[in-house]
């Protein structure tokens, strides 16, 4: 039986590594390899949801109180 295929579309990652890395460390902690990853996606969902607020109130910048 053949292996499937899953395809993930990578996007860019939207925060820097090296700055959550030695936040991390400064708490005497370790940064996992796909922890980056995971709060890269965190954050487009919470800009994507930011967005839509912004939609709704008729508005086309992005304010502190959509995020």
């Amino acid at each position: 039986m053949a292996k499937k295929k899953t395809t993930k579309k990578t996007r860019d990652v939207l925060i820097v590594a090296s700055k959550v890395k030695g936040y991390i460390k400064s708490k005497n902690m370790n940064t996992s390899a796909d922890a980056i990853n995971e709060l890269s996606d965190k954050v487009y969902c919470m800009l994507d949801a930011a967005t839509v607020r912004t939609k709704a109130n008729g508005r086309k910048t992005v304010k502190p109180q959509d995020v």
